[in-house]
């Protein structure tokens, strides 16, 4: 599957902005504040969104949960649904641009458009060209017990199973082998 630099930072969007979740009432909103939001704006290089403000962050809010559904999906059907959804409530306005260095690539959301819709049309879309390609289970959880993640399985034979080998994926694999050592030693 060819992936565009603008499908790619898409994804790497929606993915980071799923996991701003907190995984847990005691951890912290990683979207707590306008602040936040302005932080993840420039991490992420979201051009054309303007002053944020209070309600850009509840309509952010909002579709984070949105997309985290999309990566629960438990099929393409039900993932289509849920992305036809965020798009058409988006309006999106396909254009090609080349601004900031970049060649041509597509935005989805019309001028002018709030961050939330923005958000929404753009990874949304990169989100659609998976289910189009057959790629739906690509959007995984991370399996680790204690970590729910979102990440997008880019591997050749599509295994990746942890969000991040070297701290989940690495740490259930010491506790495999501590485990297989304890009984045989037992």
């Amino acid at each position: 599957m060819l992936i565009t630099h603008d499908t790619r930072c898409a994804l790497d969007t929606v993915v980071d902005l799923v996991n701003t979740v907190p995984e847990d009432e005691a951890a912290p909103d990683g979207l707590a504040d306008v602040a936040a939001l302005q932080e993840f704006v420039g991490t992420h290089d979201i051009s054309d969104v303007g002053v944020l403000s209070e309600p850009d962050l509840s309509a952010v809010r909002r579709i984070r949960g949105r997309f985290a559904a999309v990566f629960a999906a438990p099929d393409a059907r039900t993932a289509a649904g849920l992305i036809n959804d965020l798009v058409a409530a988006a309006g999106t306005t396909p254009r090609l641009t080349d601004h900031d260095g970049y060649d041509w690539h597509i935005h989805y959301f019309a001028p002018g458009a709030s961050v939330a819709d923005h958000l929404t049309a753009d990874c949304g879309m990169a989100l659609a060209f998976f289910v189009v390609a057959g790629e739906q289970e690509r959007l995984r959880r991370c399996e680790a017990p204690d970590c729910r993640r979102a990440f997008v399985d880019l591997s050749r034979n599509r295994s990746r199973r942890y969000c991040d080998s070297r701290t989940c994926g690495n740490r259930l694999h010491v506790a495999a082998y501590r485990a297989r050592r304890k009984e045989a030693a037992g």
